[in-house]
């Protein structure tokens, strides 16, 4: 299952370095390349950055301190694993935002500052993001809007950071705003690729034996509902089939929740490109739904 170690305590262990080495990677960066040249990153950074620079408060407290109440929604919407994770990671990078802004500037051609920033950076948020956690907090509230409007989670992020490439143009200039775009596209790439071609929606298939079990952990620890299918294998016979549509970030959770579910359950993992339809948005039809699911696969 997308390389799930069954040992948990080496997954932990291998989560939690990987995403050290991820933040280390992401700090290095906005402090050797961006930063020194005024050039913005997206997100709750990117609005820490600006603050910091108006008001001369350290960019890393202010991470810490914007990322407070968007981290509790995301412990509500994305479990307890997210929010560990997340809170490490981000804990991790505010430290080493501080410890690296001494270092010197690799260089001021800012041209190559803008290149190889986003390289380095959207390697390092990649590798975050591949081991289930998260270094912005604006990632939570694109979630939740999405369940709420027409709009992806990916298009709300870009709306965000739209407005605050532009809001920096304001206060440092129009060229801040053009090479802080140019940034943002070039580590938008490189996150893509880090996390093997993930897009914001994916699409998990689970052919499994405890499907009445599955359903209900997932729909506890991802609040997500599933669409239970009966299928036949030709040789394994009668199986029940979950279908369940979730972000990227949730995958990771997904993963934990199989193997501590059903180890032998049968997985595929698949990139959506578009969600036609509404979501199920009242907690009490989603109740309803899902006891539906459960009472009827627990016969």
């Amino acid at each position: 299952m997308g390389g799930y170690i069954k040992n948990k305590y080496l997954n932990y262990f291998i989560s939690f370095f990987m995403i050290t080495l991820g933040a280390t990677i992401a700090a290095y960066s906005l402090n050797a390349f961006l930063l020194p040249n005024t050039i913005l990153d997206g997100g709750i950074t990117g609005v820490s950055i600006i603050i910091s620079r108006l008001f001369q408060i350290p960019v890393s407290i202010l991470i810490i301190l914007i990322n407070i109440p968007l981290l509790l929604i995301g412990y509500k919407n994305l479990g307890k694993g997210f929010l560990i994770r997340t809170i490490y990671g981000m804990s991790i990078f505010s430290i080493l935002l501080s410890v690296f802004s001494v270092i010197d500037p690799i260089t001021d051609e800012i041209v190559l500052a803008t290149i190889f920033g986003g390289l380095c950076l959207g390697f390092g948020v990649g590798i975050v993001i591949h081991f289930g956690g998260c270094l912005d907090g604006s990632e939570s509230i694109a979630i939740i809007l999405s369940k709420k409007t027409i709009f992806s989670v990916g298009r709300l992020i870009f709306l965000f950071n739209i407005i605050i490439f532009l809001v920096a143009g304001i206060f440092f200039g129009l060229e801040c705003t053009m090479y802080s775009l140019l940034t943002y596209f070039i580590s938008l790439q490189v996150i893509d690729f880090v996390v093997d071609g993930m897009k914001q929606a994916k699409a998990a298939l689970i052919v499994t034996d405890k499907a009445a079990i599955l359903a209900e952990n997932i729909y506890k620890r991802l609040g997500r509902t599933v669409t239970a299918i009966h299928g036949k294998g030709l040789i394994s016979g009668e199986k029940e089939i979950l279908y369940c549509v979730l972000t990227r970030i949730e995958v990771f959770e997904l993963r934990h929740i199989i193997a501590e579910t059903d180890g032998s359950a049968f997985v595929t993992i698949t990139d959506v490109s578009e969600i036609i339809g509404e979501h199920v948005k009242s907690t009490n039809q989603l109740d309803k739904v899902h006891q539906k699911v459960i009472q009827k696969h627990a016969k």
